[in-house]
């Protein structure tokens, strides 16, 4: 039965038709052609096996966290620390033929997950930093701390070759106690709108939006993740028609902001709606490519969509500043 939703509610949806158009766009994981992207139906531990051999340039993963959830007609089960081990060792084990030499990895985990998924990571790769990003949204406790945190581990193939594009991933800050030097302004830009400065980014990350039901990239998938951080790890660890992997591709966020910023691009998902939502939302990637908190080539703080518009439609200007 599909759910009522209020006019104001911007949800991607699928009718039936749509489920079965969209389902049928996925390719198979024998036709692939690495100049091209898509979709891949299946289990990702079946699928692995049968691709290109390292021709993937950044890798994003998204696990199942080791939490029982429902993803649609799957039903993911918590597991003991040492099941969930195997499980993450496997898919791990799977995906590292297929990484170039120089590719870059990026994988999101909750606190607990973190600690086996961190520490499996130093066995294969070289673990570079890892992320905390804050989520805002979270279920309170009586005898805990509400978790609103999660982490994303970087690591990389080389310890010293790889991607990794600073310029590309700054954020925009407005200056609360601007510094001259003879008059001028130091490290930052002045203008009608504003004093700001373009900062390096650091390990946490405090300006991302949980998608929700106003938001256009919004989606039924339980774990949805947000373009704007998906975004900032596309621009970090790849360039321009690279390939971007994402072995649990979900409703697709990975794929269609690396569509929206001109990757190419490959996902695997079980879920038939997840696929179609997945390619819904790069045929929509067509007509729309923005991303929500990314405007003008540099990320914004939270609660700014105004002062992006202004900017973006040419009314202030601002060059590029580093920390």
């Amino acid at each position: 039965m599909e759910k009522v939703r209020a006019g104001r509610n911007r949800t991607i949806s699928l009718d039936d038709s749509e489920t079965a158009r969209f389902s049928n766009m996925c390719i198979s994981s024998d036709a692939i052609d690495i100049t091209n992207s898509g979709i891949i139906k299946g289990d990702t531990l079946d699928i692995l096996p049968n691709l290109p051999k390292a021709f993937i340039d950044l890798l994003i993963v998204d696990p199942p966290y080791n939490l029982s959830k429902t993803y649609g007609n799957t039903v993911f089960k918590r597991m003991s620390d040492d099941e969930y081990r195997i499980f993450t060792e496997t898919w791990i084990a799977g995906v590292k033929p297929l990484l170039k030499p120089t590719a870059t990895i990026y994988i999101c985990c909750d606190w607990k997950s973190s600690l086996i998924i961190g520490s499996i990571l130093q066995e294969h790769f070289t673990v570079q930093n890892r992320i905390t990003w804050q989520r805002e949204k979270g279920r309170g406790a009586k005898n805990n701390w509400k978790n609103s945190m999660e982490d994303i581990w970087f690591a990389t193939m080389s310890p010293k070759i790889f991607t990794f594009n600073i310029d590309a991933v700054k954020i925009r800050r407005k200056v609360i106690a601007p510094y001259k030097v003879d008059g001028k302004p130091k490290d930052w830009t002045e203008t009608e709108h504003g004093n700001f400065r373009d900062t390096c980014p650091s390990n946490f990350w405090d300006d991302i939006s949980v998608p929700y039901w106003s938001m256009p990239e919004n989606t039924d998938h339980p774990t949805q993740k947000p373009e704007k951080l998906i975004a900032k790890l596309i621009l970090a660890g790849s360039n321009p028609g690279d390939v971007v992997f994402d072995p649990f591709i979900g409703s697709g966020t990975t794929a269609v902001v690396a569509k929206k910023l001109g990757r190419r691009y490959f996902g695997v998902e079980i879920e038939e709606t997840y696929c179609a939502l997945a390619q819904k939302r790069l045929e929509m990637a067509d007509d729309d490519a923005d991303i929500q908190g990314y405007s003008g080539g540099v990320f914004w703080e939270r609660n700014t969509l105004a002062l992006q518009q202004k900017f973006k439609n040419g009314n202030a200007q601002l060059s590029l500043l580093d920390e």
